[in-house]
Order: structure tokens, then C-alpha cells, then sequence
């Protein structure tokens, strides 16, 4: 997202490693760096030296906490994930792994004695297991193909491992004299998806397991030409075990082809491990239905809910079915905002899960008798997860000044203290620029919550270029994220102001606000953007005459549409992964219920007003109106908003003459995930704002 800052910046910070990470790179091993900086600003490279902190697992004593930590190498081009532990106190901290290959859905195996992962260290995706302590590490499973991911049964007879199945018949099955063919026959919708054809569809097996190696798997999904999870973005959350082992929930979206690419409408299945009888329990919902949790006692399951069919960012609800009788309570009816992330306290009474509100993600606790629900944190910040451990809670928060780290959260009070400090020798020595939460009023006098985002050494007597972030999604909060690439503290170390408002269409302020956006692209959302840029312009350290407006995805279509309508306010454009030409949108993307809900349908569909009034804003019908330098950034891989839209727009730039650049990446898909990559990309960015804007 961003690019190079002042040249002596990158000049002046010195990288010094220690010698155990001299020799891990010797090794291969991608660790820790140990930096010292000669500035306290940040720059891309020290962003991408960074530890990242995820997926954190309570021993089942409740003593001791399991995760990992990513760490990514400028020279080798590429990341590497070692598994740690630390006592919920904060104590004992221990390295786990250390090896070139990443180990990842670590988790501890239910009697506590040893800790599952999976690893390519031997070849091909398995599981391992090995000591609390990181010692005797040993593979279990030799599953031919590897496997993406597993959890333990419970009563710990059983494992349930995820696989990919190859899709069938393919261009070889049916002509088995090409076997150096590489054309795909198509016959359907949903070939590919986001980043990847789909070759293959993910399903669970359940298999024997002695605590040395596991047998005799079985397909739960066999002959099924559906996932579990589901792609994109599921992961092991979409699948769970009951607590006597004899039953496994999964979420699956039971469609393929043409219905599939239509359809959000997902469900909750049951089967049973002995019978091999499967039961929709969320037959008759329509929406994506995901993420069971069982009660402690087995006898409920809790999960996520979306009405609407076809509506991606609907309200996240609360449902929890007893399963004795099927009655099915909504918990969060009167409750206008998502819950995501559910976990059961261990007694069974009360259920905490996470939500967006104003600008920050916190933590909420649900009582399961009374129905109340209550804020249990409060701060600037973004809880990223949750989990129990006795009366504490075990979390993960980040902030726009800092990344992900562990706390431990009191139950009763909400107090939070922090007990990983993997990035603490890096913050110590960087200053991070002020942020600030200003309540603007909008052209429908509405308010609206602005992040001012200050450079670090503030001097309110001078004047600073400034850059509206427009926010992409289009449904996603301007929440107090961390990102390693739209990183408000890195535009901030450049010298330049950030104005992030949470414009029409973003969860946090309530359904309505959220649902604005709908059908309504080029409408209040675009006029939200120039109240917030309006409004901030008359500060007298905002240098009016020097503003720049950046975004992706829809923040990218944001970008494009103010480029043909914002009457001079702008001097720099960037836009990255955005939709140039909506009607060419509709046939390109992957999935049709999104173009469907929020363009309103397509585009030949004359009678659709709705429809209409969207295409009659799409950003291309403006170019002539051009005239303001733009940086084009877009990566082949991405299906979701296909390349060929940031072409476009390039080329349309330079046809009429507006200064242009496009950063084309043929190895990356809606993000930029390679560490060369994520560098050129800021350089780029910041190499193209200061060009126009200093």
C-alpha cells in the first residue's frame, strides 16, 4: 500500500541481527531479527520485520497458552511460523519449533500431554505431535496428498482432518491421451474463487486415532460435490466435535455451479460418527449459517446467523438451538450490531463473542438466562479473538499504533493486561503518530466517526499534505486495525495526515448505516467522503491545495469515482484492486450474489431502477472528466475484482492525457502478501504521493 518515504530514512536504519538469527538464516530458518533503528520512523522494511502474532490455544490445565508468530524475510522473499507458549501470568515463555518449514493449527491434545501441528517437514502436509516443551517432536499421519487441517476428538479415540478431493472429471479423465493438456473444461459456474481455480472441493474425513499414528478415514462428504470450509475464508471455526466425541457440526453451502455462485444460504450439519447419519439443524434459514460451538455439556450449540440469502454482510446474529427439543432462541434480536467469534463459558451460563462498534471491536458477554448482553472491554483497540482459561480470558488486541499481542482479560471487570510483548523492542524504539476520533456531520446531517491519524513530531503550526483513505469491503469497519500494508502510522511517519471516516455502508453504527450502501454505489457514501476531506481541509495544519485520496477494493472503486467528480480537491490519486467498469464487474467477479446484492443486479436488466442508477455511476463512464495524476495497483491472481478493471483504467488515464503509473503484480491476488512485494508496493505508493503532493 505504501512506498518509499524520505530517502534517508531508508538509509539511515540499520539492521543488526543476532547471531541466532544469523545462523537461522544460515539454516534457512526465517526468525526474530533484532533491529536497531537509527530514526523512530517507521519504514517498510521495519513494518515487515514485524512478529505476528495468531491462533492462540489454552492448555486444557488452563496454565499455559499456545501460539504462533510469523515472522518474514526481505532476502529469502518469503515468511516462516514457529510455535510458541506462555503462561496465561505471562510467564515462561518458550520457542517451540524452530525449523524452515512453517507449523501451523497448533493445538493441544485433550489429556494436555502433548501438542498437535501441522507440518511439511517431512514431505507433505501431516500432523505432528510433540511435548509441551517443544521436545520429541514425531509425525502421526501419513495421509497420501497431505492434509490442511484437523482437530482432536474429545475423548481422544478420533481425529477429523480436512482434505482437498479432486474435482472430477477434468480435461485428462475425458481425453486420457492429453496428459500434458493444461485447458480446463468449464461446463458451470464458480471455477475459480478469489485467488484459485477450483480443482478440488475440501472435505472432512474422520479417522481411528491411537496416539501414534491414525487409520481407517472415512469421507463424512463422500461422493459430495461440496466444501467444508468453505472458501474463501474458512477455516477450522466452520467444524467442531461435540463433547463425548460421537458427533461432528460442520457449516457447509450444499449448492454447486450456477445456484452456488448465487447463493450465501449455508448450514449447520450433524453427523454422527457411528451411524454416519447427517441432520441440517438450520434447514429453512436462509443466510450464511456458520461456525457451531457446543455447549459444554454437549446439549446446545451456538452459532453465527445471516437472514438474508445473497447478502454477505448481513447482521451476524446470535442463535443457540437446544438440541433435546430443536428450539432455537435469537439472542441478539434487539442487539444492532454482529457477534462473531463465540466461545461458551466453561459452566455453560454465558456466552462472550466479539463486535464492531464506533470505530473499535470489542468484547461482549452474553447471559444466557437473562439475555442480557453487556460490553465487558472498553478502549481504543480491536480484540481480535477469544478464548476461556478459568475466570480469565485469553485474547488477542491490536490497535492502529500496534500489532497483535496477548492479554488476559478479567472476567468481571473487563481489565485487561497484556502478557506477550513479541514486538516490544521494535515499538520501544519508533514514535507513533497521535490518533484521533473526530464526530463529523454529514451532508444529511447524520454523524460520523473520523480517524485523524497525526505524524509523529506533530507541530500544529505547520501544514501537512493529507490523504483521505477510503475503505474498502465495501462492509468493513475503519476499525483500530493493524495492517502490513494500508498501515495509517506508516502514511503518518511520510508526513502526511490520514482522514479515515466511516462512511455510509460499515458495520459498527448500526444495521441501517451498514445497509445505506446497497444498491447505492456513487451515492451518500461518495458525499460522506467529502464532507469528511471538507471538513478537515479547513484545519489550518491541513494544507488544502495538497490532498491526495487512496483506497483498495471498494475504497479502489472510491478512488476511481472521485477521480471523474471531486472539483479540484484532489492533487494524487491511488487506487488499488478497484472496480473500474461495473458492468464489465458483473460477468468478471466470482461470486454473483455479491454484484447481485450490491450493484442490484445486472446490468441488461433495464426495468431494475436500483440496478441502473449503479451502472450509471460506474467510474468509467467519467474518465473525461480526468485530470488528476493516479497510481493504478492491481495483481493477476485476484478474481474477485479481475485485473483487467486496473488496466483499464490505466489505459484510460493515459488516453486522456492524465499523468500515470500502474503497479501490476502477475503473483499476487487482492493482497499483496510477498515481502519484495509489500515493499516495492510502499515505495511505490509513497514514491507517487510525494511526487504530487510534497
Amino acid at each position: 500500500m505504501m512506498k518509499k518515504f524520505v530517502l534517508f530514512l531508508l538509509i539511515s536504519t540499520t539492521w543488526i541481527f543476532s547471531a541466532t538469527y544469523a545462523d537461522a538464516q544460515n539454516n534457512n530458518i526465517i526468525g526474530k531479527p533484532d533491529l536497531k533503528l537509527n530514526s523512530d520512523l517507521m519504514t517498510p522494511e521495519v513494518l515487515w520485520s514485524f512478529g505476528r502474532v495468531s491462533d492462540i490455544q489454552v492448555s486444557p490445565d488452563k496454565s499455559t497458552v499456545l501460539f504462533g508468530v510469523s515472522y518474514y524475510s526481505k532476502e529469502q522473499n518469503k515468511g516462516n511460523r514457529d510455535l510458541y507458549s506462555i503462561g496465561v501470568d505471562g510467564k515462561d515463555f518458550k520457542q517451540l519449533t524452530k525449523t524452515p518449514k512453517s507449523e501451523f493449527n497448533a493445538v493441544w491434545r485433550p489429556d494436555g500431554k502433548k501438542i498437535g501441528y501441522i507440518s511439511s517437514e517431512g514431505g507433505s502436509l501431516q500432523l505432528w505431535e510433540m511435548n509441551p516443551d517443544g521436545s520429541s517432536k514425531k509425525q502421526i499421519s501419513n495421509i497420501e496428498g497431505g492434509i490442511t487441517g484437523f482437530k482432536y476428538s474429545p475423548d481422544q479415540k478420533r481425529i477429523l482432518y480436512t482434505f482437498e478431493v479432486p474435482k472430477h472429471p477434468t480435461a485428462h479423465d475425458i481425453y486420457p491421451d492429453l496428459d500434458k493438456a493444461s485447458g480446463r473444461i468449464i461446463t458451470d459456474l464458480m471455477y475459480r474463487h478469489w485467488d484459485t481455480w477450483v480443482d478440488s472441493y475440501s472435505h472432512i474425513f474422520v479417522a481411528d486415532y491411537d496416539g501414534n499414528s491414525v487409520s481407517n478415514s472415512v469421507d463424512l462428504m463422500k461422493d459430495e460435490p461440496y466444501e467444508s470450509p468453505m472458501k474463501p475464508f474458512g477455516g477450522l471455526e466452520q467444524i467442531n466435535w461435540s463433547p463425548d466425541g460421537k458427533t461432528i457440526a460442520y457449516t457447509c453451502r450444499k449448492k454447486k455451479g450456477k445456484e452456488y455462485s448465487l447463493s450465501t444460504n449455508s448450514d449447520i450439519y450433524l453427523y454422527d460418527v457411528e451411524s454416519g447419519k447427517t441432520t441440517n439443524i438450520t434447514e429453512g434459514m436462509q443466510g450464511y449459517d456458520v461456525n457451531p460451538v457446543y455447549s459444554p455439556d454437549g446439549k446446545k450449540i451456538a452459532w453465527e446467523s445471516m437472514e438474508r440469502d445473497g447478502y454477505e454482510s448481513d447482521k451476524s446474529r446470535l442463535f443457540v438451538i437446544d438440541l433435546a427439543t430443536g428450539e432455537t432462541t435469537y439472542y441478539t434480536k434487539d442487539f444492532d450490531q454482529n457477534a462473531h467469534g463465540l466461545v461458551w463459558s466453561e459452566d455453560g451460563k454465558d456466552i462472550f463473542f466479539t463486535s464492531e462498534w464506533h470505530g473499535n471491536i470489542d468484547i461482549y458477554k452474553l447471559n444466557l438466562k437473562s439475555g442480557k448482553i453487556i460490553t465487558l472491554t472498553e478502549g481504543v483497540h480491536n480484540y481480535r479473538s477469544v478464548a476461556t482459561a478459568g475466570n480469565k480470558l485469553i485474547a488477542t488486541r491490536q490497535s492502529m499504533s500496534m500489532p497483535t499481542e496477548i492479554y488476559f482479560v478479567d472476567v468481571k471487570t473487563g481489565d485487561a493486561t497484556q502478557i506477550s510483548f513479541i514486538n516490544i523492542d521494535l515499538l520501544n524504539q519508533l514514535t507513533m503518530g497521535k490518533v484521533e476520533g473526530r464526530w463529523i456531520k454529514t451532508t444529511d446531517n447524520k454523524d460520523m466517526l473520523t480517524w485523524i491519524i497525526y505524524p509523529p513530531h506533530f507541530d500544529p503550526a505547520k501544514k501537512y499534505p493529507t490523504l483521505l483513505y477510503c475503505q474498502g469491503g465495501p462492509q468493513g469497519m475503519v476499525s483500530q486495525f493493524w495492517s502490513y500494508r494500508w498501515n495509517f502510522q506508516m502514511m503518518a511517519a511520510n508526513g502526511y495526515i490520514v482522514v479515515a471516516p466511516n462512511r455510509r455502508g460499515l458495520p459498527g453504527f448500526g444495521v441501517a448505516w451498514n445497509e445505506q450502501i446497497s444498491g447505492d454505489y456513487g451515492g451518500q457514501n461518495m458525499k460522506d467522503y467529502f464532507s469528511a476531506i471538507d471538513e478537515m481541509a479547513k484545519e489550518p495544519f491541513v494544507d488544502e491545495n495538497h490532498l491526495g485520496a487512496v483506497g483498495a477494493s471498494y475504497g479502489g472503486f472510491s478512488v476511481y469515482w472521485l477521480a471523474g467528480h471531486h472539483d479540484g480537491r484532489f492533487k494524487a490519486f491511488i487506487s488499488h484492486d478497484g472496480m473500474f467498469n461495473l458492468e464489465a464487474q458483473y460477468l468478471e467477479t466470482d461470486e454473483m450474489w455479491f454484484v447481485n446484492w450490491d450493484l442490484g443486479g445486472p446490468y441488461w436488466d433495464k426495468k431494475n431502477k436500483v440496478a441502473q442508477r449503479t451502472y450509471a455511476n460506474s467510474p468509467h463512464l467519467f474518465v473525461d472528466k480526468w485530470d488528476t495524476p493516479i497510481l493504478v495497483i492491481h495483481g493477476e491472481k485476484d478474481y474477485r475484482i479481475a485485473y483487467t478493471q486496473g488496466m483499464s483504467a490505466f489505459n484510460a488515464a493515459v488516453l486522456n492525457d492524465v499523468p500515470a503509473e500502474f503497479l501490476f503484480f502477475p503473483d499476487e491476488n487482492h493482497w499483496v502478501l510477498k515481502p519484495q512485494n509489500g515493499i516495492l508496493w510502499q515505495r511505490t505508493f509513497f514514491d507517487w504521493l510525494d511526487k504530487w503532493l510534497k
